[in-house]
């Protein structure tokens, strides 16, 4: 391979590298814990107000999947991700220590609504979970 050659295959490569690491960087950005919060905190008053332990649930599990992200545990497609393309999960996503800790709990309130066997359960797990997630003013 010629001197000309291997500079191209270099320059090449690093401009590549550049490629991929910008890419990166941008889905990193993407991320937005604001937003999947606030619609983990929408399901879940949605959650509340259901007619049935159906619908109820579904709403629960579009919490969790808010807060997890479509690699956490308990991430379930099947109901649907309202928080797709918001980031990796609120969990995930948020720095702040305290507001990591307030969405850990309301996640395991979401899990224990998921297992519960009566509505009125499940729905009083929703409105706990609805109360951590909304900004207080």
């Amino acid at each position: 391979m010629s001197i000309a050659a291997s500079r191209f295959a270099i320059v090449a490569a690093a401009f590549a590298v550049a490629f991929v690491l910008t890419a990166s960087q941008a889905r990193a950005a993407d991320s937005d814990p604001a937003k999947e919060i606030a619609t983990a905190g929408t399901h879940a008053g949605l959650a509340v107000k259901a007619d049935d332990m159906k619908m109820t649930q579904t709403h629960l599990q579009h919490v969790v999947n808010c807060l997890v992200g479509p690699k956490g545990k308990g991430f379930d497609a099947t109901p649907g991700n309202p928080c797709k393309d918001q980031g990796n999960g609120a969990i995930a996503d948020t720095k702040d220590k305290k507001q990591k800790t307030t969405l850990n709990q309301a996640l395991a309130k979401a899990r224990s609504g998921l297992k519960a066997k009566d509505m009125a359960t499940a729905k009083k797990d929703a409105a706990q979970i609805q109360s951590m997630l909304t900004p207080k003013t």
